[in-house]
């Protein structure tokens, strides 16, 4: 009897308890509403790291100091497109002006070709309107390059009961877009360079264990 005395009085203690906290009375205590503080905005879940390349804010410029040119990083994700591909006319393009590289792609009749055009011309309208940049055609292809997207493993079926794997793959592309002329192209390296330079490797090498 003392048991069901005891459990009585819990659950009559638990029903007083939720009965008071009703939220009507809890939403009228506070002068501000539960569902304020939620963010409902998708497209700041979706930034990835190039992209957060666009909020740094730069400390502010002395009087003398040549102004900082603007820096505008924009990206294409999951496209149905090889990487290896895309690589070729990432780099096709990289270190042009903007006006060139776009010249380049509208004569160029691969499927990649036409994805980074899109990209380049979302970047320059993005150049306009949210970094200050007057001009543009004031603008070059500082880094282009493809990444690895998302690879899907399918089965392929063959005759007599047997089968492949195919893959369904994607690509990522990025473009870092500069505001001024493009840089000079750097003079080819030659093979005397290129052995000169990896002896100066040998040579700056640390080896361990040694006196």
């Amino acid at each position: 009897m003392a048991a069901q005395a005891v459990a009585g009085a819990g659950a009559a203690w638990a029903r007083n308890l939720l009965s008071w906290a009703r939220p009507e009375r809890l939403l009228a205590s506070c002068s501000i509403s539960l569902l304020s503080n939620i963010q409902t905005r998708t497209y700041l879940q979706n930034v990835g790291r190039w992209e957060r390349k666009n909020r740094i804010v730069y400390p502010p410029q002395l009087p003398g100091e040549p102004r900082r040119p603007a820096e505008i990083f924009h990206c294409r994700r999951d496209i149905k497109y090889s990487k290896d591909k895309m690589w070729y006319l990432a780099k096709l393009v990289k270190g042009m002006s903007i006006d060139q590289a776009l010249a380049q792609l509208e004569f160029n009749d691969k499927k990649g070709a036409k994805v980074i055009k899109e990209v380049l011309l979302e970047a320059q309208e993005m150049a306009v309107r949210n970094h200050n940049v007057e001009f543009k055609s004031n603008l070059y292809l500082a880094d282009s390059f493809s990444g690895k997207g998302h690879y899907l493993k399918r089965i392929r079926y063959h005759g007599r009961g047997m089968f492949g794997i195919m893959e369904k793959v994607k690509c990522h592309y990025f473009v870092k877009l500069v505001e001024g002329p493009p840089p000079p192209p750097e003079a080819p390296q030659t093979g005397f360079d290129q052995a000169k330079e990896y002896v100066q490797q040998l040579r700056n090498r640390t080896i361990i264990h040694t006196l």
